[in-house]
């Protein structure tokens, strides 16, 4: 596998260079899944955007410098898709914590369950006979990456063919993906499934993949199951109710500080820190936290490499510790002294559960939480509260909102 740098350079280099396919060549051939090692047609910037090495706003005004409105307009939605992943999960948070109830289920019933232990080695090891499936298997595994229009084969595939549980292929997914991002995997197989556009399943097709792979691959219909409803029953209740924004604490200058870089958004150059008082920095390694199983080495590589480029560029020297125990939160901050942590938005999923575990500890130090919070989510999210035809439709309010021309 191709190692990745996982430094701010390495990305503007990416995003540099895919910027004259921002266009039409984007819109034409964003669809097709030439293989590993040859994806040309898509950018390859999403391990880069996912921890804000690369901003989108970065990104999206790249496009229409190179290509105008019209043009990049297919490009652009798709980087903006991220933030209304986010912002929808954000506005439901609920549906991030029946997935990690429903996860925890399965994976005990795989415990429990041989037979279903087999057929998920099986897939996951790339052994069902299905040459598509297995080959997109090796080369999550492998490389750390797969196309998107793959991944949504391989989830459909997953589901309805193999009659596996969704959950346990959305966690395959996270631990090995190094663009792995808790709203975009859990929504992305949701929707497959048919649970996030309610009634509405993604089919993989025959006919489909031939085509979309240049006939790398020539499944017969016969190979897939037809696909006539998605897993709606399962989830009766439907949708939880859209809830408000949570409210977020601003940073105190007067306060000692203890600041906290994770992988969430490793520009935190970007943010006024001159009138903190900070008194000690912490990268924090959280990848770990995404399964209880063990999760690709080059998504744990890929973080810390990040997490040591942000405190490079930052300039400072900070101490590299891991997520474990939640109260060692707050004994890095006792130790520096500090009366407030102060870190960028982190959305929902596993170190936002880390967080959340940690309030208590901290409140009961007298020790806050808070964060800075970027112009791009504030005007994103907001719109995020149902398809993405909503946010689509706000997208030029969107770019006027946060100076992207």
């Amino acid at each position: 596998m191709t190692e990745l740098k996982a430094t701010h350079a390495e990305g503007m280099t990416k995003l540099v260079a895919f910027a004259p396919r921002m266009g039409r060549r984007y819109a034409n051939g964003r669809n097709t899944d030439h293989g590993p090692g040859a994806h040309s047609a898509v950018s390859g910037l999403s391990p880069y955007i996912r921890r804000r090495l690369v901003l989108e706003s970065d990104v999206v005004a790249t496009a229409l410098a190179a290509h105008g409105p019209e043009q990049s307009e297919k490009f652009v939605q798709e980087v903006i898709w991220r933030g209304y992943f986010k912002g929808w999960l954000e506005r439901r948070p609920q549906v991030w914590v029946s997935y990690v109830q429903g996860l925890e289920r399965d994976l005990a019933a795989l415990d429990n369950d041989r037979r279903l232990r087999r057929e998920v080695a099986r897939a996951t090891d790339g052994q069902t006979g299905l040459a598509c499936f297995d080959a997109w298997a090796a080369e999550l595994v492998e490389t750390g990456y797969l196309h998107n229009h793959a991944r949504m084969w391989f989830a459909s595939i997953w589901i309805f063919t193999l009659g596996l549980p969704w959950r346990l292929g959305a966690d395959f997914f996270y631990r090995h993906l190094i663009d792995g991002d808790a709203a975009a995997n859990t929504l992305g197989w949701r929707w497959v499934a048919g649970l996030h556009t309610r009634g509405r399943p993604y089919p993989a097709r025959a006919d489909n993949i031939a085509t979309f792979t240049n006939g790398r691959f020539t499944p017969r219909a016969a190979d897939f199951a037809e696909v006539t409803e998605g897993l709606e029953a399962t989830e009766p209740e439907g949708l939880p109710p859209v809830q408000p924004l949570r409210p977020v604490l601003a940073p105190q200058a007067a306060r000692p500080t203890l600041l906290l870089i994770t992988d969430e958004d490793c520009r935190v150059e970007d943010f006024d820190h001159s009138a903190l008082d900070i008194r000690a920095v912490v990268a924090l390694r959280s990848s770990h936290l995404r399964s209880s199983l063990p999760v690709s080495e080059a998504v744990h590589q890929f973080e810390v490499g990040a997490l040591a480029d942000a405190s490079e560029r930052l300039g400072v020297v900070a101490d590299m510790a891991r997520a474990d125990h939640p109260k060692a939160l707050v004994d890095w901050a006792v130790t520096a002294g500090a009366t407030q942590i102060v870190t960028p938005y982190v959305t929902r999923g596993p170190l936002f559960d880390w967080l959340d575990t940690a309030r208590p500890h901290l409140s009961a130090q007298g020790i806050a939480l808070a964060e800075w919070q970027r112009a791009w989510d504030r005007a994103i999210w907001p719109h995020a509260t149902a398809g993405f035809f909503k946010v689509k439709h706000a997208i030029p309010r969107i770019l006027q909102d946060t100076g992207v021309t």
